[in-house]
């Protein structure tokens, strides 16, 4: 089959094209034939070997992890897809590789797909729907009344955090460009901060929430803006002891990720807040919690640009010069 892959990290020649093997099945996974994949910044973080230390890919390596697309073959222990079903998905981390014309997916990372959106659409969607769950449902657990701050409203966690957040019945703040300003309004945003006119924490104060997929300064500014028990949940690091925890890490791992995150972590208790980090997990649980909020049109999808699949590395170069508002999409049919 026609892929993407990378032969080591950080190569002069970066993504190229190969032909692979078609991926055997696991009793319990799903072979499915990818209409269209999303492209996202942890593609091009993964090619540059950024998180070879807790993700040890076994190289070389088919990149992508949003895909939707058709059950063609299941496994033996299989019972929720048959042959035909049209599905969407996030494959597990250890289980990438979207950029490619099939891909075996454990069948509890699938869901079926919404049946009011394109292949293209649907493929938008998952990586950013479950982080904008797992972090504002389940992490933070917002409530009707509650003040919430999406940074990056316009990217592509953003737009679908926006959303869900407005949908949990939340005050929706968010910072953006002012060339962006209209969609983010478009998603339901209440506040919105231009981070090209004014400072986002001189404006706002006692959120409840904040989700930053920033990092850097933008992080530790958003400490200054919520309430004494408020809490921040970022995306972009640094990692910290529970999620070396949650990850099995060795004892190595476990000390490096506690000294990264202990300047953040020291900061927040002194403004008695909180401070998580959220490394998203493949789940086609949630995904089928979120799709009826999909199809009602509670969440849609913002899809920017779309390549052909014989142009993913121009792809990727374009989520990489970080100008993309939604989602960046390569299609295989």
């Amino acid at each position: 089959m026609k892929a993407f892959i990378i032969d080591r990290y950080k190569s002069r020649d970066g993504l190229r094209a190969a032909d692979m093997p078609v991926p055997e099945l696991r009793d319990d996974e799903v072979l499915v034939e990818i209409h269209a994949a999303g492209v996202n910044p942890i593609d091009a973080k993964i090619k540059d070997g950024e998180f070879k230390l807790i993700l040890p890919y076994r190289l070389p390596l088919i990149l992508g992890n949003d895909l939707a697309g058709v059950v063609v073959k299941v496994g033996s222990r299989v019972q929720r897809f048959t042959p035909g079903d049209e599905v969407y998905a996030r494959p597990d981390k250890d289980r990438i590789g979207t950029f490619a014309e099939f891909i075996a997916v454990n069948e509890g990372d699938l869901a079926a797909k919404p049946e009011s959106l394109t292949m293209e659409e649907a493929a938008s969607l998952p990586m950013v729907v479950l982080t904008a769950w797992q972090a504002l449902v389940e992490r933070a657990n917002v409530r009707p009344g509650q003040k919430v701050l999406i940074h990056a409203g316009s990217g592509g966690v953003g737009t679908a955090a926006i959303q869900l957040a407005k949908y949990l019945g939340a005050t929706v703040a968010t910072t953006t460009s002012t060339a962006n300003i209209d969609l983010v309004r478009s998603l339901g945003a209440d506040v919105i901060v231009d981070y090209k006119q004014e400072d986002f924490e001189t404006v706002l104060h006692d959120y409840d929430v904040v989700l930053d997929p920033l990092g850097g300064d933008t992080l530790e500014k958003s400490l200054r803006v919520l309430r004494p028990g408020g809490t921040v949940i970022g995306i972009s690091g640094p990692p910290d002891p529970d999620f070396a925890n949650e990850l099995g890490a060795s004892w190595f791992l476990r000390l490096a990720m506690t000294l990264l995150s202990y300047r953040i972590r020291k900061q927040a208790r002194r403004r008695r807040v909180n401070y998580s980090f959220l490394f998203m997990k493949a789940s086609g649980d949630q995904l089928r919690k979120i799709t009826p909020l999909i199809d009602e049109g509670a969440i849609r999808p913002v899809v920017d640009r779309t390549f052909p699949f014989e142009s993913t590395r121009e792809a990727l170069a374009y989520v990489e010069s970080g100008r993309t508002k939604g989602k960046v999409i390569v299609t295989m049919r």
